[in-house]
């Protein structure tokens, strides 16, 4: 074989792989990633990259509650949900990782610090993702308090990207395994990998790279299909803790849940909420503006508009409910933080344009969260997204 053939071919090999490269750095894998995409719609009436999943006929009634948040959804979407528990996944606010992909799905949000005067999500999906897979972003890291709450809800598939895990009662890692949850209902990233979760570097789009842990996305539907994998559906599956053999049980058959209004709203004069979780941490700072024409509080967060990434709009719930609550740290190196997650206290409950003065409580971790009106009744709240705010107990609330 002459040395002028060998020489062609070797230069045929470089121009295609230089070729091949400029074509994958051009689609979005430059940075190593795959991109699950937004639900938004292309303009031509075709999903992006996420998908519908359910044939919902736009005549069919929507009369099935859901349980987490009373919305009313249609019986095909029903019967979808009533196969899964919910997802309850930790996902960040970081300024950096703003916005979020999925939060407008979500059925339930609770927020609090989870370090440093930065706070953190954690949402639950159940309901309002069963009509279309949803991307869910940035995933981030596990902490004690919110594995607490997330307790509450009967064991819901627990998201997240690793977590605290120095000695001590932040150890959010330790804690999952001592609960038994380790590979069944936790679902930490570290132990499922590619391609349930993937780092895009360009989720933000416009050419912006960004830090690698505000990278990590995954969808509704992939987080479920690990679920199923593991046999924990609407069923849990038969297990051991130790010594204990843990029979099967339906989610639905032990989650009770909270009270929703059935008739018409009475619409109250509080137009907006305002709060800080940290003096000096102002792009943590959350205001909610009342839509008498949504009935629903729109969000805004550091003093710009915060929106879902997925579909570019606002930041939008029906019950914006602050609880009241001690709040300890930093206590370590770390800048962990703890607050308190059973026992009573004090809380603020804003619906339909008004507030009501209430108390939350939580017999034990397992308990569900249970909220109570002056007068000892069950709250009723407004059917939709509930967003919990968790602050200090000596936190002011202007409304």
């Amino acid at each position: 074989m002459s040395r002028k053939f060998l020489l062609t071919l070797l230069l045929i090999y470089i121009v295609s792989s230089l070729a091949s490269f400029s074509v994958f750095s051009f689609t979005g894998g430059g940075s190593g990633s795959v991109q699950l995409g937004s639900n938004q719609d292309d303009g031509a009436g075709q999903e992006t990259a996420l998908s519908y999943l359910l044939d919902i006929d736009p005549n069919e009634l929507k009369d099935q509650a859901c349980p987490l948040n009373g919305a009313l959804y249609t019986a095909t979407e029903q019967t979808a949900w009533a196969k899964r528990r919910p997802l309850a996944v930790m996902i960040e606010n970081s300024v950096d990782a703003r916005p979020q992909s999925g939060l407008n799905k979500a059925d339930i949000v609770f927020e609090a610090i989870a370090e440093g005067g930065v706070t953190r999500f954690m949402s639950i999906f159940l309901c309002a993702v069963q009509s279309l897979d949803t991307t869910i972003a940035p995933v981030r890291s596990a902490r004690t308090y919110f594995v607490d709450w997330a307790s509450g809800f009967n064991e819901p598939m627990y998201v997240h990207v690793g977590g605290a895990n120095l000695s001590g009662p932040a150890d959010a890692l330790g804690q999952l395994a001592k609960y038994g949850w380790n590979l069944e209902n936790d679902m930490n990233q570290f132990s499922i990998g590619y391609p349930t979760f993937v780092r895009n570097h360009n989720r933000l789009g416009g050419g912006r790279q960004l830090a690698t842990e505000h990278t990590m996305e995954t969808s509704s539907e992939l987080l479920w299909a690990v679920a199923e994998d593991r046999d924990w559906t609407n069923m849990s599956p038969e297990r051991k803790l130790g010594r204990t053999v843990i029979k099967p049980t339906s989610w639905y058959d032990g989650y009770q849940g909270w009270s929703f209004q059935d008739e018409a709203p009475v619409v109250g004069n509080v137009t907006k909420i305002a709060y800080d979780f940290w003096e000096g941490y102002g792009q943590y700072s959350v205001a909610w503006q009342y839509d008498a024409t949504t009935n629903s509080y729109v969000r805004s967060q550091g003093g710009e508009t915060h929106i879902d990434l997925n579909t570019g709009e606002q930041i939008k719930a029906s019950n914006v409910v602050v609880l009241l609550t001690a709040e300890k740290g930093p206590i370590d190196e770390l800048k962990h933080m703890l607050y308190t997650t059973t026992g009573k206290g004090n809380a603020l409950i804003f619906k339909n344009g008004g507030v009501e003065k209430a108390t939350w409580s939580k017999k034990d971790r397992e308990a569900e969260l249970v909220f109570k009106s002056a007068k000892g009744t069950d709250i009723e709240f407004a059917r939709g997204l509930i967003w919990i705010s968790v602050l200090d107990i000596n936190t002011d609330v202007e409304y």
